[in-house]
Order: structure tokens, then sequence, then C-alpha cells
């Protein structure tokens, strides 16, 4: 038995309530949660933005230690430190056959399990995506637990597993941010702030944060950005400005809004790149006349998880941890509970903090 944040039905509030969990069968591991980031894609769950099968425990963000492991399961322990990758790939479907293993066909196939029961009635829970992480204890595939970085508190190496993998990947492996280049970063939540200091980290001499908060400016600044713009109808005017008239030379987009999705292409120069980050929803529709695309010469491309290998990039990003490169306390603006849940979520909605952190 585990206390666990349950999502009943699209638009419900979040329950805390004991579910109970299953041995790990053949391939599946049991994690005890040291913590789990509250993320964006979360709130986008409850709101059906995203769909899943519900009633599901939330959380895809998450580290923490192996209780035990069912037969076939070889490369992880009892004891192990863990961290949870929410979209593990299949290996077989078309898009890893090119090595696009974010874009794996079958990667949320786990989402339709059953994986738990609430303890009150015996509701059939799922996964949220793929590992439930808002609760103490979880039990996903064993494609859904890489070994933990040495010598990175397992606290922090939760935020490898979706912010930093998401933002540091937009940067490095889809916009392919080279030395000297400059670049616009608009949402400064956990994400973006990962995306500012990839961004420092990939040699950028200027880095633009835009951000609807006034109140963020510290925080961009101490994750790399030069420059902070409080978002406005005149932020794209804004950014050319800050570049001698010329615009950024990448812009990467995390908030999944029409409006922003726009700023952030007319804030790039003429042949600059924007890659979208955040998730939006159907009625967000995006305009572009025939014209301006052939003049500007600009990319707009997606982004999924970061266009990131999880077991190629953890490797990476500890690297940069340990170096000093890469401070994973400067995402983090509370620590909480299981109950704060519901309040980080209202936080995110107003524009507030970077990201939450529930400790277990």
């Amino acid at each position: 038995m585990a206390r666990a944040a349950v999502l009943p039905a699209v638009g419900s509030p979040l329950e805390i309530t004991e579910i109970d969990l299953p041995e790990p069968g053949p391939g599946q591991v049991r994690v005890r949660l040291t913590a789990a980031g509250v993320c964006h894609s979360d709130l986008s769950l409850t709101d059906g933005t995203m769909r899943l099968p519900v009633p599901a425990v939330l959380g895809h963000e998450g580290a923490g230690t192996v209780v035990s492991v069912g037969p076939g399961v070889g490369h992880v322990a009892p004891g192990d430190e863990v961290v949870l990758n929410w979209a593990p790939s299949c290996g077989t479907c078309h898009a890893c056959s090119l090595g696009e293993v974010w874009l794996c066909a079958n990667a949320l196939a786990g989402a339709a399990d059953v994986y738990a029961h609430r303890t009150s009635d015996g509701t059939d829970l799922h996964p949220g995506l793929n590992v439930a992480a808002f609760a103490e204890e979880t039990v996903v595939a064993a494609a859904c637990v890489l070994p933990a970085p040495p010598g990175i508190p397992l606290a922090d190496a939760a935020l490898l597993g979706c912010a930093v993998l998401t933002g540091y990947g937009a940067v490095h492996h889809s916009a392919r941010v080279r030395a000297g280049e400059t670049v616009a970063v608009l949402g400064v939540g956990g994400v973006g702030l990962a995306a500012l200091q990839a961004a420092r980290i990939a040699g950028a001499p200027t880095i633009v944060a835009v951000d609807v908060s006034p109140g963020k400016e510290a925080l961009a600044r101490r994750a790399g950005a030069t420059e902070y713009v409080v978002a406005s109808d005149t932020t794209a005017r804004e950014i050319r400005r800050l570049t001698g008239g010329q615009g950024v030379d990448v812009a990467v987009e995390c908030v999944g809004r029409a409006v922003t999705i726009r700023t952030a292409w007319e804030s790039t120069r003429r042949g600059g790149r924007t890659t979208v980050v955040g998730i939006g929803g159907k009625d967000q529709q995006v305009t572009f006349n025939a014209l301006e695309i052939f003049h500007w010469g600009r990319t707009l491309s997606g982004c999924v998880y970061g266009n990131s290998d999880p077991a190629r990039d953890l490797p990476v990003l500890a690297e940069h941890v340990r170096a000093g490169r890469l401070d994973l306390g400067a995402l983090v603006t509370e620590r909480i509970g299981l109950d704060g849940i519901p309040a980080a979520f209202e936080n995110m909605l107003a524009g507030k903090g970077g990201r939450a952190l529930v400790v277990f």
C-alpha cells in the first residue's frame, strides 16, 4: 500500500489516497520514490489537452530506489538508485529503426495498462505517463528505469527524467545551437530554465529569456540569461532590438500557445530556427502566409522529449552536473509533499516559479 495522487477523471481535482500495488511481474520493477517533479504535461493530462486513460496516477519525472524486481530483470537490482524514463522506446517501430527513439510509436503503450488499485474500493488505476511518479512507490516496466548517475543527489536526479532532458535536448539536439549563436527562450518554467542553461553550455553569447512574470528575472539570469523581457505585444521587436535589429539565431518556445509560437518565429533572424517544445491544445492555431515563409527562410520544428535518447544522454548531463556547468538546484523553486501538487498546478497556471519538486 502507498499514498498517491490520483486523477479520477479529466477536469476533476486530484485525490491523495491509498493505492495497492502488486509485486513486480516478469520484466517489471518496483521503485520507492525519492522525488518527483511537477511538470506542465501532468497539468495537460488533468485538463484533457493530452488524453490518456483515467483514473490514473500522474507524475512522470522521478527518481528513487529499487525495492524489488520481477523475473527477467537484470540491469537493476534491489537497492539500486534509478531515474524513471516515462517514454521507453520499443526498438522495433519505424522511428526506432531510424534512431529517432523519442518518436517511438509504442512509447506510451503502458499508459493503457491497469497497474494498481485504489485501496478503498478496488478501482482500477492506470499509470499516467507510464511511470506514476506521484506516489510513494510505483511498479513500472524494466525499460522505464535507468541507473541513476553517480555523484548526484537522488532528489535532484529526478529532474533529469524530463525537464533537463527536454530543455537541454531542445537546444543541443533539435535546434543544434552552435557556439556564438544567439538564443531566445520563451517560457521560464522548469524546461525553460533547463534550456537557458543548455544555451549557456552551448556557448551562446546573448541569451534572452522571455516570460509573462517580471518576478522570474532572477531565476532566468541565474540559469544563464543575459537579457530578460517581460512578454507583451512587442516582445519580438524587443528581442530584435537586443540583437542589433537582426533577431536571434534560435528561439526555443516552451509554452505551447499560438501567440508564443508566432512570437518565437518573429524573434529569429532571416534564416533563423524556432524549436517548439511547449504542448498546446488543438485550438491553438498558428498561421503563416506563403510569402513570409519564402522571404524569411526560417525553420520551424517540433521537439518531443528534447529529441533525446535517455540512455545516451543521461551520462552526458551527469557530467555537466558534476563539472558545475549544469545546476539542477537552479530549476527548483519549491519542495513540497503530495498534498502540495494541486497548489503547484495553480502556480503553474499563474506563471509563478520554476519547478516544484515533490520530496518523499
